[in-house]
Protein backbone atom coordinates (compact mmCIF):
# COMPACT_ATOMS: atom_id res chain seq x y z
CA UNK A 1 0.00 0.00 0.00
CA UNK A 2 1.47 3.44 -1.16
CA UNK A 3 0.95 5.83 2.36
CA UNK A 4 0.52 9.34 1.64
CA UNK A 5 2.57 11.82 2.66
CA UNK A 6 1.68 13.04 6.08
CA UNK A 7 2.96 16.39 6.83
CA UNK A 8 4.11 17.19 10.94
CA UNK A 9 1.16 18.85 12.25
CA UNK A 10 -0.63 16.32 10.51
CA UNK A 11 1.16 13.82 12.04
CA UNK A 12 0.45 15.22 15.58
CA UNK A 13 -3.15 15.01 14.79
CA UNK A 14 -2.74 11.44 13.86
CA UNK A 15 -0.87 10.45 16.80
CA UNK A 16 -3.98 11.77 18.98
CA UNK A 17 -6.55 9.91 16.51
CA UNK A 18 -4.70 7.11 17.29
CA UNK A 19 -4.76 6.90 20.57
CA UNK A 20 -8.66 7.76 20.90
CA UNK A 21 -9.92 6.08 17.84
CA UNK A 22 -12.52 5.66 16.59
CA UNK A 23 -13.77 9.27 18.23
CA UNK A 24 -16.32 11.35 17.33
CA UNK A 25 -15.40 14.53 15.72
CA UNK A 26 -16.45 17.22 18.30
CA UNK A 27 -14.33 15.59 20.79
CA UNK A 28 -11.64 14.81 18.74
CA UNK A 29 -11.78 18.71 18.17
CA UNK A 30 -11.77 19.38 22.31
CA UNK A 31 -8.87 16.68 22.19
CA UNK A 32 -6.92 19.02 19.19
CA UNK A 33 -7.21 21.88 21.31
CA UNK A 34 -6.09 20.89 24.21
CA UNK A 35 -3.08 19.02 23.36
CA UNK A 36 -2.16 20.99 20.11
CA UNK A 37 -3.85 24.70 20.32
CA UNK A 38 -5.92 24.22 17.55
CA UNK A 39 -9.67 25.82 16.74
CA UNK A 40 -12.21 23.67 15.77
CA UNK A 41 -12.00 25.18 12.40
CA UNK A 42 -8.47 23.60 11.54
CA UNK A 43 -9.19 20.38 13.02
CA UNK A 44 -12.14 19.94 10.80
CA UNK A 45 -9.75 21.81 7.79
CA UNK A 46 -7.32 19.11 8.81
CA UNK A 47 -9.90 15.75 9.23
CA UNK A 48 -11.05 16.99 5.36
CA UNK A 49 -8.02 17.22 3.81
CA UNK A 50 -6.55 13.84 5.06
CA UNK A 51 -10.22 11.90 4.23
CA UNK A 52 -9.75 13.42 0.77
CA UNK A 53 -6.32 11.22 0.92
CA UNK A 54 -7.45 8.25 2.59
CA UNK A 55 -5.48 8.44 5.44
CA UNK A 56 -8.65 8.64 7.80
CA UNK A 57 -12.57 8.33 7.34
CA UNK A 58 -15.02 10.04 8.64
CA UNK A 59 -18.02 8.31 9.05
CA UNK A 60 -21.31 10.46 10.58
CA UNK A 61 -19.18 12.25 12.80
CA UNK A 62 -17.08 9.21 13.93
CA UNK A 63 -13.40 9.55 12.49
CA UNK A 64 -11.21 6.44 11.86
CA UNK A 65 -8.11 5.91 10.63
CA UNK A 66 -7.44 4.32 7.41
CA UNK A 67 -3.46 3.64 7.98
CA UNK A 68 -1.79 2.83 11.53
CA UNK A 69 0.89 5.00 12.96
CA UNK A 70 3.31 1.57 12.19
CA UNK A 71 2.74 2.16 8.46
CA UNK A 72 3.26 6.07 8.45
CA UNK A 73 6.61 5.12 10.32
CA UNK A 74 7.68 3.01 7.64
CA UNK A 75 6.95 5.17 4.48
CA UNK A 76 8.72 7.83 6.07
CA UNK A 77 11.63 5.57 6.61
CA UNK A 78 11.16 4.09 3.35
CA UNK A 79 11.13 8.09 1.81
CA UNK A 80 14.32 9.27 3.97
CA UNK A 81 16.44 5.98 2.93
CA UNK A 82 15.56 7.29 -0.28
CA UNK A 83 16.53 10.78 -0.29
CA UNK A 84 18.99 11.11 1.80
CA UNK A 85 21.00 7.71 1.80
CA UNK A 86 20.17 6.09 -1.88
CA UNK A 87 18.47 3.63 -0.25
CA UNK A 88 21.08 2.04 1.63
CA UNK A 89 20.53 0.79 5.07
CA UNK A 90 23.78 0.31 5.81
CA UNK A 91 24.56 3.97 5.24
CA UNK A 92 21.60 5.40 7.10
CA UNK A 93 22.51 2.99 10.36
CA UNK A 94 26.35 4.23 10.15
CA UNK A 95 25.32 7.18 10.01
CA UNK A 96 22.64 7.18 12.72
CA UNK A 97 25.46 4.88 14.72
CA UNK A 98 27.78 7.77 14.64
CA UNK A 99 25.66 10.46 15.57
CA UNK A 100 24.50 8.78 19.03
CA UNK A 101 26.32 6.53 21.30
CA UNK A 102 24.65 2.90 21.36
CA UNK A 103 24.40 1.34 24.61
CA UNK A 104 24.81 -2.05 24.89
CA UNK A 105 21.38 -3.02 25.13
CA UNK A 106 20.14 -1.03 22.07
CA UNK A 107 23.08 -3.23 20.28
CA UNK A 108 21.61 -6.21 21.67
CA UNK A 109 17.75 -5.41 20.48
CA UNK A 110 18.79 -4.17 16.89
CA UNK A 111 21.10 -7.72 16.70
CA UNK A 112 18.07 -9.17 17.58
CA UNK A 113 15.87 -7.56 15.07
CA UNK A 114 18.18 -8.80 12.40
CA UNK A 115 18.61 -12.03 13.41
CA UNK A 116 14.38 -12.43 13.49
CA UNK A 117 15.04 -11.08 9.73
CA UNK A 118 13.30 -7.95 11.26
CA UNK A 119 10.28 -8.96 12.62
Amino acid sequence: MNIPKIFESEYRFCLILWENEPIKSTKLALLCKEKLGWSKTTVYTVIKRLSERKIIKNENTIVTSLVSKQQVQISEIDDLLENKFEGSLPAFIAAFAKRQKLTEKEINQIRDIIDKGGA
